[in-house]
């Protein structure tokens, strides 16, 4: 069979669709490159700096050659142990360091991987929708079936448990869910974490908790873990990240913490497949979960500035947005005159040079909405607000 002949790509990959963000960076080098001047509500990528401290540790572990070789796989002992710490201190959340936590490299990752650990072939996951895409990805590379959560409004953005058809629950093997909730801003309270942790031990089914957001929050709300339930670690693993909260998102560190087996399924694939986070990383991390945490108030303080600034500008414009409670994401519905999500972004960002993202790449339930990132500075977003206006781009056609 000749080169041409033979299929390059494995089926997983003719199957996937291109990566969202990957798709939206071409739109906005090709609308660069037209002269357009781009204002992004686009990836939510924090446009303020890694703190000071951090980086200061960071460059004092370059300097020293033990941090040279490859780290342990499950992460530095003194990464862990700093991470069981900052889960008490904040959360009231007893782990054990050895067990119960290993560093990896960014929660991305680790959402990916934590499903070649544990999903067969047929297996079902129960996936919200809207939700972070890779959870969707990752288990149809492990060719696992996706069975979608509806997160709609009139709920809160929460999944429906009762809702579930009889027969599904038993035949699940994961459940994800993710508070504070990208793209919708949702959030939820301990009493929805007890109501999943008693559905989750009834059908036997594990739950993936992606908390990567659980530092950015607003109006008196803090988050919580589900790990706060008791006997939770008996059936979750939680993925927290280092990247929004100290704005750290190129540095690509996180934690999986909880129950001890999944941590062991989980290091199973990733010292197989990675060699670990560099250490001097992992030092800096330990310095930003045991160090002062004042910088996350002095951040969430600017986005709340910047939140309130987004939701009167899209008020002022006809929208009826509340001001999310948590993450840097702005959720709202697109104008019923536009045909999709897809065509109100397209219009917006060919008339005004505004990037928002359409809520569909986040799910079907996510079809009639668009989320907008607030990582820009407050003047930005009050400039993108004056776009729109000047277009006359407003929630009823006037």
């Amino acid at each position: 069979m000749s080169q041409s002949q033979r299929q390059l790509r494995a089926d997983r990959i003719s199957k996937t669709p291109p990566y969202l963000f990957a798709e939206i960076d071409k739109k906005k080098a090709a609308a660069v490159a037209r002269g357009v001047d781009l204002i992004s509500f686009g990836i939510g990528d924090p446009d303020m700096a890694t703190p000071p401290h951090i980086v200061a540790a960071m460059h004092e572990a370059i300097d020293d050659s033990r941090n040279h070789d490859y780290p342990p796989y499950e992460g530095t002992l003194e990464f862990r142990e700093a991470v069981a710490t900052w889960m008490q201190r904040r959360f009231g959340v007893s782990v054990d360091p050895v067990k119960e936590v290993m560093a990896v490299i960014g929660s991305k990752e680790a959402i990916a991987h934590i499903h070649t650990a544990l999903v067969n072939r047929g297996d079902i996951c129960l996936i919200p929708s809207p939700s972070y895409p890779v959870y969707r990805i990752a288990t149809q590379f492990s060719e696992g079936i996706v069975y979608s959560l509806p997160l709609r409004e009139s709920n809160r953005y929460l999944p429906d448990l009762g809702q579930i058809p009889n027969d599904v629950p038993d035949r699940a093997k994961i459940i994800w869910v993710n508070y504070p909730n990208n793209p919708t801003g949702a959030v939820c309270d301990l009493a929805f974490y007890e109501e999943l942790v008693a559905f989750a031990k009834k059908h036997n089914i594990i739950i993936c908790s992606d908390n990567a957001y659980s530092e950015m929050t607003y109006d008196g709300y803090t988050a919580p873990s589900i790990l706060q339930v008791p006997g939770a670690k008996d059936v979750a693993i939680e993925f927290l990240s280092l990247s929004k909260a100290y704005n750290m998102t190129g540095w690509r560190l996180g934690m999986a913490v909880g129950n001890a087996e999944l941590i062991a399924a989980l290091g199973i694939v990733k010292t197989n497949t990675d060699s670990g986070q560099f250490k001097a990383i992992q030092k800096a991390g330990a310095v930003a979960l045991t160090s002062s945490q004042d910088c996350i108030s002095n951040m969430n303080a600017i986005y709340t500035e910047r939140r309130d600034a987004m939701i009167a500008g899209l008020r002022s414009l006809g929208w009826q947005t509340e001001p999310m409670k948590g993450t840097f994401y702005v959720w709202a519905k697109v104008p019923e005159r536009f045909s999709s999500a897809a065509a109100f972004c397209g219009h917006v960002l060919d008339e005004t040079g505004v990037v928002l993202v359409p809520g569909n790449g986040y799910g079907d339930e996510g079809e009639g909405y668009f989320r907008a990132a607030i990582t820009v500075s407050t003047e930005k977003i009050k400039q993108g607000i004056a776009r729109l206006q000047e277009k006359n781009i407003t929630y009823k056609s006037s």
